[in-house]
């Protein structure tokens, strides 16, 4: 984990946004990963969602496992808390965190390695108990930081640095996700931060866990000719099922217009947006028909990307488990441990 600081400089031209903290606010240390790697991309992407969300720096935990996505953590929100857990087990730590502390916004950030290999199963629950968190899986098909193993996201006929084919079937993390029942799931690409971002915000204000997916080139052992997660692939395969953007609620706004039609919006930052009404054939919430778009796009050869499924009122794991309103980290140790006798009457109560 790198632990070179960035020069405290501070250009005048940044704007502050509600909190008074500008973008430098949001950053962490200087990133020691490749030029050009996709992971900076995302970086990027995340302080700027957080800065304008007016995320509270010090209300966060971000959260990693091991490998080149992991060290991500490290070049954002410098004030929050941080952890970097055992290999594929960053999900675990996730929902401990949540459970004691549900105020905290939870960032998880992980890779195809990570997630899908070590850490499937830890994966797999933390979807199924709809803990609270945004999970960024920065996927680059290929295990970096141990110098270019095929990873389980790796398509069939995409070749190494040194032109092995891979002949196993990928795991598909959108899939895998919709299948779980996940609530959240979403696909970008880092070079595409228009689309990124407002995915990032929605995703962070979601009530449950939000899955992105982040097609993120690896430019050191997978970004050449036969490698199906390059620059160049992705870019060529990249299929945009619907525009996105996001709104933090402050007050409503309304607009009246018809589907397929555009729609110029005054933001509540005196920005204009123009809206174009998606198709009406796509539902994003719902779910056999996500899984459908993505297959058929993937068997095109493209790749689908934007906001692919949502479900607003599912339960998350704290209205699963029917734990209190304060978090835990609040009550008094006398609450949280009342003592022998305490316990005695519960075992009593089960006999």
């Amino acid at each position: 984990m790198t632990s070179i600081a960035k020069p405290p400089v501070r250009h005048p031209a940044l704007h502050p946004n509600a909190l008074g903290l500008t973008r430098r606010d949001y950053e962490g240390a200087m990133s020691t990963l490749c030029a050009g790697c996709g992971h900076d991309s995302v970086t990027a992407a995340i302080v700027q969602a957080c800065h304008e969300l007016d995320v509270v720096p010090h209300r966060v935990a971000k959260l990693s496992g091991i490998g080149c996505s992991s060290k991500t953590t490290a070049y954002f929100l410098r004030q929050a808390h941080g952890f970097n857990s055992v290999h594929g087990r960053m999900p675990a730590v996730a929902t401990g965190v949540s459970a004691a502390n549900r105020e905290l916004a939870i960032i998880g950030v992980s890779g195809d390695g990570d997630s899908l290999s070590i850490g499937l199963g830890q994966l797999c629950h933390a979807i199924r108990r709809n803990v609270r968190m945004l999970y960024v899986l920065e996927n680059n098909g290929v295990y970096g930081l141990t110098k270019g193993q095929f990873s389980a996201s790796a398509d069939v006929g995409s070749k190494a640095k040194r032109g092995e084919q891979n002949r196993q079937k990928p795991i598909d993390p959108v899939l895998l996700a919709l299948t779980l029942g996940a609530t959240f799931v979403a696909r970008s690409f880092s070079g595409d931060k228009a689309q990124l971002v407002p995915i990032l915000k929605a995703a962070m204000r979601h009530e449950g866990f939000a899955l992105v997916d982040v097609i993120s080139p690896c430019v050191t052992f997978n970004d050449h000719e036969g490698s199906t997660k390059s620059y160049a692939s992705t870019r060529e395969r990249q299929h945009e099922v619907a525009p996105v953007d996001f709104v933090p609620i402050t007050h409503e706004i309304r607009a009246s217009y018809a589907p397929g039609e555009a729609l110029t919006v005054p933001m509540h930052d005196g920005s204009l947006v123009r809206f174009r009404k998606l198709a009406e054939d796509y539902d994003p919430t719902d779910r056999d028909a996500a899984y459908a778009t993505v297959k058929r796009v993937h068997e095109q050869g493209e790749v689908a990307t934007g906001l692919l499924y949502l479900e607003e009122d599912a339960a998350d794991m704290h209205a699963l488990n029917h734990t209190i309103a304060a978090p835990l980290y609040d009550l008094p140790f006398e609450t949280l441990c009342p003592g022998s006798a305490a316990l005695e009457e519960l075992m009593r109560e089960l006999e």
